[in-house]
């Protein structure tokens, strides 16, 4: 590989048709990047040394299934890419049921879907067959996302400095569904609810009223202090497996009190050492 790609910042975004890679895309093109939709895995290196050298150095490429079995020797260029190149994997999901209702919306065909395999079958083959490429990724559950969601979270990714990995702490609620791109899951259900609290339930964990009556809790302050434990101990591990990205996601009923407020205190204790994003599905 040429020295011209050292300088170089790359996006590749994968995943299941429908999920909003087209978005994605739109989002860093936006930013300045220099994009490519659908670029078949062996022509990847190639492109890359011929825009480093005319001097392109954020580049965000789009590849997937419709590239044909290309995409399944993507695994290993991105290991070797990854030794001289600021390489982030994208990984864009949503369940199934989801994805069966978008393409049924737009009326659009799955491009592997054909005369002996319906719609379902092809969201289903599809995802197993980038199965491999979404173990590599960060990946993005886009099932109750807004396309302005989205582009919000895309933009954030951008926007981060080139470290080794980055810290996302995600909080949701169970009566929606757990995250389809969580590391990590845990359950503070347990906890006193604020949302029994007629004054507090039309706020967020982000009002000072929530976090006060939650920083008064001995049992809130425990289960925090049991997670940063249980994160501290086990982020050296993904490290040097060399992972770009560990979510840690934070469940309650709703999504709205309890684990927003412990997502904004876990970032900020963590932010001192490491690089920390932040998301709440059920606030956006």
């Amino acid at each position: 590989m040429s020295s011209y790609l050292s300088a170089m910042q790359l996006i590749l975004i994968s995943g299941l048709s429908g999920s909003g890679k087209s978005i994605a895309l739109h989002v860093l093109e936006d930013a300045g990047y220099y994009c490519v939709d659908n670029l078949p895995v062996d022509m990847l290196e190639g492109l890359l040394q011929f825009l480093a050298q005319r001097g392109d150095h954020r580049v965000a490429i789009s590849i997937d299934a419709r590239s044909g079995d290309s995409h399944q020797s993507l695994p290993a260029v991105v290991r070797k890419l990854r030794l001289q190149v600021d390489v982030r994997l994208l990984f864009l999901e949503s369940k199934t049921e989801t994805l069966v209702r978008r393409f049924s919306e737009t009326r659009r065909p799955h491009p592997l879907s054909n005369d002996q395999r319906a719609l379902h079958e092809a969201i289903l083959f599809e995802r197993d067959l980038l199965e491999p490429v979404a173990q590599l990724a960060h990946r993005i559950d886009t099932s109750d996302l807004s396309p302005a969601t989205l582009r919000h979270w895309i933009n954030d990714i951008a926007a981060l400095g080139n470290q080794r990995l980055t810290l996302l702490f995600a909080s949701f609620g169970f009566k929606h569904g757990i995250p389809l791109d969580a590391d990590f899951v845990f359950d503070v259900r347990c906890l006193p609810n604020p949302h029994y609290d007629p004054v507090l339930r039309p706020q967020t964990g982000r009002d000072p009223a929530v976090m006060e009556f939650l920083a008064q809790i001995p049992e809130v302050m425990e289960m925090m202090a049991d997670i940063r434990h249980y994160v501290s101990k086990w982020l050296p591990c993904f490290v040097r497996d060399n992972r770009a990205y560990l979510t840690v996601a934070i469940g309650c009923t709703g999504g709205q009190h309890r684990s927003v407020y412990i997502c904004e205190q876990l970032a900020q204790y963590f932010s001192a050492r490491e690089q920390t994003l932040v998301r709440h599905r059920e606030l956006m």
